[in-house]
């Protein structure tokens, strides 16, 4: 079978650690049918791949549990920070003692291609957490603002909407609006991009206090914006459809 890498996202690099050349062979096989994965390097014994670790970046490992001298399980035990790992092995019984040390899955040979695809999946979901999780800025709940010559601190949760006003902008609250002297395109870049979404070259929405998403427009307590149409796609596909519970 031939392989179509045509993702876009970096595939995860893998090591396949096994003393049989047979079983190595298949997995490289496996791998090479799937995007999201890319072969770094095979070992045969655990002394090789524990080396190979500390001088290439590997994502994900594929380990055999028996192997002579040292383990696949006494490899993991060695590392203080693993790669995801999953266990191939022959025996059950000695796979279960991995869980203990957080693999991703266990392979019981022969290794089928749709369990392999199966555990591979969930491999690149943990992956994707992993890098997302590190990415995520800490962003302070809070921003001061001028007002004059005061500086007022505002909680940007309880923003409901910006209008941009060329160089200005007009922040509004369930009780009170504040206009400032800054871009809406600088405001989009300060706020929290998971829960500011613009809808509209003039709006900055939040996406917590939408209530009704209604043809070309939508309702934030009580006021009516106008969203452009390929931002309401965008706004259909990234907030609604995630949320919606009826179809």
């Amino acid at each position: 079978m031939q392989s179509n890498k045509t993702h876009t996202e970096l595939p995860l690099q893998c090591l396949v650690i096994d003393d049989e050349p047979i079983a190595r062979t298949g997995i490289i096989d496996f791998i090479d049918q799937l995007d999201f994965l890319q072969v770094a390097g095979s070992c045969s014994t655990a002394m090789e791949a524990s080396d190979f670790i500390h001088s290439n970046p590997v994502d994900l490992l594929f380990l055999d549990i028996n192997m002579p001298y040292l383990t696949g399980l006494e490899l993991l035990e060695s590392m203080e920070n693993p790669p995801l790992t999953i266990l191939t092995t022959a025996y059950s019984e000695h796979a279960l003692e991995g869980y203990r040390l957080q693999i991703v899955d266990y392979l019981l040979k022969p290794i089928t291609f749709q369990r392999f695809h199966q555990a591979a999946t969930k491999a690149r979901q943990l992956h994707q957490m992993q890098r997302l999780s590190k990415q995520a800025p800490t962003i302070d709940p809070f921003l001061f603002v001028r007002q004059k010559d005061s500086f007022k601190k505002i909680l940007w949760a309880d923003i409901l909407y910006v209008e941009g006003m060329q160089n200005y902008a007009k922040l509004k609250f369930k009780d009170q609006e504040l206009i400032i002297h800054q871009t809406l395109v600088s405001l989009e870049e300060i706020l929290p991009a998971d829960q500011f979404f613009r809808i509209h070259k003039s709006y900055l929405v939040n996406i917590a206090h939408i209530d009704v998403v209604s043809g070309g427009r939508i309702f934030i307590d009580g006021h009516e914006l106008p969203i452009s149409r390929h931002r309401r796609e965008e706004l259909l596909k990234q907030v609604v459809y995630n949320k919606l519970i009826s179809r």
